[in-house]
C-alpha cells in the first residue's frame, strides 16, 4: 500500500486534532470529579489508622466485599521497642564498611597466677610478673618475674644489680637462699648485705656461648650467676677472690650447694673461674652438680728457695748401716783403722823403705808360627 504525506494530509485533517483535544480534556476533568470522594469521606478515610486498609479493617460493607474478592489474612502486629534499646536515631553503620571491617578478636583472659607466684609476695621480694617469652629453639619460659630485690626478714632490701629475669621458681629460691643463708652470714661478720652483683640472669643462648651447643639454662630463665655480694659498710666480698677467708667461702659453697642442683665455680671447666654459676636443671633421679674448688690465697712473693723445714715436721728417713752380726755382711780390716794411724803408718813406711827402680817392660815379640 503506498502513501505518502500529502495523502495523509489530505485523510486526516489537521483541524481534526484540534477539535478532538478540548473533549478529551473535558473527559479526564469529569473521570476525576466522579471518583474523588466528597468531604465526609475524606474525614473518615483521615480517621482511620494507617493500617486499616491492611488489615482490611472498615464498615461491614467493606468487609463484606472485601471477602468476596479475596481471602482476609490476620497480620500479627509488631512487639513495642524496650526500653533497654539503643536509641532509633542512632545513625546505622554503613553496610558496605560492615561487609569489609574483619571481626575483632576477643582478648585472651589473663591465667591464673601460680602457686609460686602467689607465695612470692612484696614481702619476701620486689618481683613483678612479666609476659612468657617464646623464642627459637625452646628459648623463654613461662611464669617469669622481674627480680629487683629480696626484702629479708627485718624489712631491709637486699638490691639485685642488674635486676634479673628469672622463671618464679628460680627467683623464689634465691630469695630464700639469701634470707635464710647469706644473711645470717653478714650478720656473723658484723655487716649486713646490701647487693648482690648479678653478672648473667636470662640469655637466649647455647652452654658457654658457644655456636650450636644445647640451650643453657639461661635461655631458659632458670639460671643466675653471682659474682659478688656487697656489704652495708661498702665492702665486697668476691666468691672467687683468693683473698676473701676460706671459711667465707666454704660457707657460701655448702650453703649453694644444698639449695640449687648446679653449682659451678672455679676448677669446674673454665668457664666460670670468675664467677658462679646457680641453676635448678630438673634431672634424674634428683641428681646433683656441685664443682666448686675454693683455692688458697697465693704468696705475696713467689719463693726462689725452698722454704726452711719446720721444727713441727718429721723427721727424715735415713738409710740404716749393715750389722756386723748379721750374715752376709762383709768386715773390712782398713775399715777399723782411723784415718790418722792408717796415715802415720803409711809415712814411717815410705821413710824406712827406699823406692825402687822400676825396670822398662819387655817387649813380648811374636813368634812367627810357620804352617
Amino acid at each position: 500500500m503506498n502513501s505518502s504525506a500529502q495523502k495523509a494530509s489530505r485523510k486526516w485533517a489537521y483541524g481534526a486534532f484540534r477539535r478532538i483535544e478540548p473533549a478529551m480534556v473535558t473527559a479526564v476533568a469529569m473521570a476525576l470529579l466522579l471518583g474523588m470522594p466528597s468531604g465526609p469521606a475524606l474525614a473518615a478515610k483521615a480517621a482511620r489508622a494507617p493500617w486499616d486498609d491492611l488489615l482490611k479493617v472498615g464498615s461491614p460493607r467493606e468487609r463484606g466485599t472485601a471477602g468476596a474478592t479475596s481471602r482476609q489474612v490476620a497480620v500479627p502486629l509488631p512487639k513495642p521497642r524496650p526500653a533497654e534499646a539503643p536509641s532509633a536515631e542512632r545513625d546505622e553503620p554503613d553496610k558496605e564498611q560492615q561487609a569489609n571491617s574483619k571481626p575483632e578478636k576477643a582478648a585472651p583472659a589473663a591465667p591464673e597466677p601460680s602457686a609460686c607466684r602467689l607465695a612470692l609476695t612484696e614481702d619476701v621480694a620486689i618481683a613483678p610478673s612479666i609476659p612468657d617469652i617464646k623464642g627459637e629453639g625452646g628459648c623463654g619460659g613461662e611464669d617469669l618475674v622481674r627480680l629487683e630485690a629480696i626484702v629479708l626478714p627485718d624489712k631491709r632490701r637486699v638490691s639485685v644489680k642488674p635486676a634479673a629475669i628469672l622463671r618464679c621458681k628460680m627467683a623464689s629460691a634465691l630469695a630464700e637462699w639469701i634470707r635464710s643463708d647469706i644473711a645470717p652470714l653478714a650478720e656473723r661478720l658484723g655487716s649486713a648485705v646490701s647487693d648482690l652483683d648479678n653478672f648473667d640472669s636470662f640469655e637466649c643462648r647455647g652452654r658457654n656461648r658457644i655456636v650450636g651447643a644445647k640451650l643453657s639454662e639461661h635461655g631458659r630463665a632458670n639460671a643466675l650467676d653471682v659474682r659478688a655480694f656487697k656489704f652495708a659498710d661498702s665492702s665486697l666480698v668476691s666468691l672467687t677472690d683468693r683473698t676473701v677467708p676460706r671459711g667465707v667461702r666454704e660457707s657460701v659453697l655448702r650453703s649453694a650447694c644444698s639449695r640449687f642442683s648446679t653449682v659451678l665455680g672455679p676448677g669446674s671447666d673454665g668457664y666460670h673461674e670468675d664467677h658462679i654459676h646457680l641453676d635448678l636443671t630438673e634431672r634424674r633421679n634428683n641428681y646433683r652438680i656441685c664443682q666448686w674448688d675454693v683455692w688458697d690465697a697465693l704468696p705475696q712473693k713467689p719463693p726462689f728457695l725452698p722454704a726452711e723445714r719446720p721444727d713441727e715436721a718429721p723427721p727424715r728417713e735415713v738409710a740404716a748401716k749393715p750389722d756386723d752380726g748379721k750374715p752376709g755382711a762383709k768386715h773390712d780390716a782398713k775399715s777399723d783403722v782411723e784415718p790418722d794411724a792408717e796415715k802415720s803408718n803409711l809415712e814411717t813406711t815410705e821413710e824406712a823403705e827406699p823406692p825402687k827402680e822400676e825396670k822398662p817392660a819387655k817387649k813380648k815379640r811374636r813368634q812367627n808360627r810357620r804352617s
